[in-house]
């Protein structure tokens, strides 16, 4: 029996389901979608909120839920680009929608985090974090994983109840990662922290050299998170071990964004302005990408190919080899730099911007 739930615990994360329901597209937050996009992206269709887009959108049934610094969740019509409604959340968004059954689930910039019924928007509870949030919830089963700047992490039932919290000394920036029965917890105290999600026992803790504000990624036995002090971490989480270290060659460029982790490379933005392709066994580097604009934002790999956005005031977003790092199409150019991340349809990419529009790209009807 013991040998069986390791063998569960240990096994490949596969992608997300055709979809994206969480900030990096399934609960081991790998960033990773199951589908193949069209060879050529075009611009499908624009739409605009009132603020900058900072996060991922969320995509299920083909319905897309986006959120804004406008205050509002918008939930459009993912083949039309319609609105299908919005609802006014008090305070700026910058986390990314995270969708269960039949409900979406936000945090604000106020601390206040919400459960709507995904297809009226309805607000059906609020639940108070007393920090800002920043990072997009997960799930263990029904029951919802949310971190604040609080310096927090908190445990909710579907009933907007908390069942447990683990308190870290800093802030809590990104999502959690979720693998079985275990959560994994990286922030501003500097340590990964592997948890319990049953009961938010800490299982153990391992010190990452630098603070976080990217949320970590599980594939297998290994967590990978960059850090603020100019390195992506590769660790053990049932060992507790760091596997390798990779440091950024220019010093003191943090890496902000979160890692896509693929069977072979863990793919990251750094504010050097590089994207980087890191062998996932080594630690070694097997590509980078210049782009023109610091990497925040946190790419998308699906099929043979990545997607990353930078902060350039042009708002470039790239389509790269998966395998090379070189450019496959002429990058696109938005309407202002690119502050959230991409999320995958069954045929398509959402991206927002600086200015507040969301867009899809994809093949036109």
């Amino acid at each position: 029996m013991l040998l069986t739930l390791l063998l569960t615990l240990s096994a490949p994360v596969p992608a997300a389901p055709p979809g994206w329901p969480v900030f990096r597209g399934n609960a081991a937050m790998t960033g990773v979608a199951a589908v193949a996009l069209p060879d050529t992206l075009e611009i499908r269709w624009k739409f605009k909120t009132g603020n900058a887009i900072e996060s991922a959108a969320a995509i299920v049934d083909g319905v897309v839920y986006v959120a804004s610094g406008d205050q509002h969740l918008y939930a459009i019509d993912l083949k039309t680009g319609q609105q299908k409604w919005k609802t006014p959340l008090d305070a700026p968004i910058k986390a990314s929608p995270a969708v269960n059954k039949d409900r979406v689930y936000v945090g604000n910039s106020d601390g206040k985090f919400f459960a709507l019924d995904t297809a009226t928007g309805k607000i059906l509870w609020t639940f108070d974090t007393s920090g800002e949030i920043t990072g997009g919830a997960n799930f263990h089963g029904d029951n919802i994983l949310v971190g604040c700047h609080n310096n927090a992490l908190f445990c909710i039932s579907p009933a907007g109840a908390k069942l447990w919290e683990f308190r870290i000394e800093g802030p809590v920036n990104g999502s959690v990662a979720v693998a079985g029965d275990r959560t994994f917890v990286a922030g501003c105290d500097s340590l990964l922290h592997v948890l319990d999600a049953k009961t938010g026992k800490n299982l153990g803790e391992v010190d990452l050299g630098g603070q976080t504000g990217a949320t970590a990624a599980v594939l297998g036995d290994s967590v990978y998170v960059g850090t603020m002090s100019n390195q992506v971490v590769a660790i053990n989480w049932k060992t507790l071990k760091k596997t390798w270290l990779f440091e950024n060659p220019r010093k003191q460029q943090p890496f902000y964004s979160s890692a896509s982790v693929t069977e072979g490379l863990v793919v990251v933005g750094c504010r050097d302005k590089k994207l980087y392709a890191i062998d996932r066994a080594t630690g070694k580097e097997k590509w980078s990408f210049i782009a023109e604009g610091m990497i925040d934002g946190s790419p998308l790999v699906a099929g043979s190919r990545v997607y990353v956005g930078s902060l350039h005031s042009d708002g470039h977003f790239h389509v790269l080899d998966l395998a090379t790092g070189k450019k496959v199409m002429p990058k696109l150019e938005l309407d202002s730099a690119v502050t959230g991340s991409p999320a995958a349809g069954p045929d398509c990419v959402l991206i927002g911007t600086e200015k507040g529009t969301l867009y899809c790209l994809g093949r036109k009807p």
